[in-house]
């Protein structure tokens, strides 16, 4: 579980965000650091009962201040990803702990140019089959649709007209949940969380299926 005094940390550190308050509060924070590092251990176990989890990463709470006008040193989330194995096994997974903006996320958020382009002819060849991974129940029910950053009008080598620019202005492509505090400190959390992954299984299908096979359909890598 999300122990409740971690999500109070993260109150905390936010209201107190200094060097003085948070070295004073230094066993505070490693208590709060380790619930977090014990469930993302946790969903990596549970991930790979349907999966094949290859790395996680809970990132650190110190801000890279040195390009920001933001020069707050501590972020006030925490935040974890996990990647899947092998180039069979498309699209990562990202969660992020925030009092009152929790979500999950699932996709593809910074797809190599080769890999964008891949994309990008697949959809331009047929958007149906995306179409349709995007209105299976079980992703309409979870997520708003896809989400990511777009280009303003059409990407390089497509038709402003083409009838599925909608798609194919995304330089990113992921769906992404919202929890409540209330259902983060629930003890059912983490089983939501997996749901919501396991949920996207058909959308990481067909992207793994395009980015693994060029435009014949002959693979791009071995088994």
């Amino acid at each position: 579980m999300i122990k409740k005094k971690t999500l109070i940390f993260l109150e905390d550190i936010k209201a107190n965000n200094d060097r003085e308050w948070f070295h004073a509060n230094k066993d505070y924070f490693n208590a709060a650091n380790n619930n977090m590092k014990a469930f993302l251990e946790s969903l990596k176990d549970e991930m790979n009962k349907f999966d094949e989890i290859e790395k996680t990463k809970l990132f650190r709470i110190y801000r890279d201040i040195r390009f920001s006008k933001d020069k707050t040193p501590y972020k006030s989330h925490f935040s974890m990803s996990m990647s899947r194995a092998g180039n069979l096994r498309r699209g990562g997974y990202y969660l992020r702990i925030t009092p009152g903006e929790t979500v999950a996320v699932c996709g593809f958020f910074n797809p190599e140019p080769k890999d964008l382009k891949l994309i990008r002819d697949n959809i331009a060849l047929d958007d149906k089959p995306l179409r349709k991974v995007l209105s299976l129940k079980k992703i309409k029910d979870l997520f708003n649709g896809l989400e990511g950053d777009q280009v303003k009008t059409s990407p390089k080598g497509f038709s402003k007209e083409h009838p599925a620019i909608d798609l194919l202005r995304y330089k990113q492509f992921f769906l992404k949940r919202h929890f409540k505090d209330a259902e983060v400190k629930d003890k059912n959390f983490m089983k939501e969380v997996v749901k919501t992954y396991k949920a996207v299984g058909p959308f990481f299908n067909y992207m793994t299926d395009i980015l693994t096979h060029d435009l014949d359909g002959v693979p791009l890598y071995k088994a």
